[in-house]
């Protein structure tokens, strides 16, 4: 497995957001999330597997010490397998390269195994996630980063 940075138009990466969205809308009843985010300090990263993305999820300065992890998606055949877990460890290392003490996410509570990812990987519940839009994010979590001796 590798995980490598990918921009949003790279069209493995437009593939899976689209797969990502879809299945958004499925679960929500037609509802969707955001497009994927092409704020220019926003970096992806996509896991690969077999010359194949299949997984992919981004990062974002939310303020000066707070990244944002943003729409993580695993394709259906792959998850089970780690890859989720995986790629928020490589998410949480490349936001405290980038100088952040803490994460936040927002996730919607009717997506069950989000929430359950985030809180396996030691995130905590808080009120919110703070989007500017509230969207469909209706739970949020935070993880403190640690801190350099």
């Amino acid at each position: 497995m590798l995980i490598e940075f990918r921009p949003p138009a790279d069209p493995e990466v437009a593939a899976l957001a689209a797969a990502g969205q879809r299945e958004l809308r499925e679960t929500t009843g037609g509802a969707a999330g955001r497009d994927i985010d092409t704020d220019s300090d926003a970096c992806w990263l996509a896991v690969v597997l077999a010359g194949r993305a299949v997984a992919y999820g981004g990062i974002r300065v939310r303020d000066d010490d707070t990244g944002e992890l943003r729409q993580l998606y695993v394709r259906p055949a792959y998850r089970r397998r780690g890859i989720a877990r995986q790629l928020v460890a490589a998410l949480e290392e490349l936001a405290y390269q980038r100088g952040h003490s803490m994460i936040r996410v927002g996730t919607g509570p009717h997506l069950s195994a989000a929430v359950a990812l985030f809180r396996a990987c030691g995130y905590e519940p808080t009120s919110g996630d703070g989007s500017p839009d509230g969207g469909l994010c209706r739970t949020g979590f935070v993880k403190r980063l640690p801190v350099p001796a």
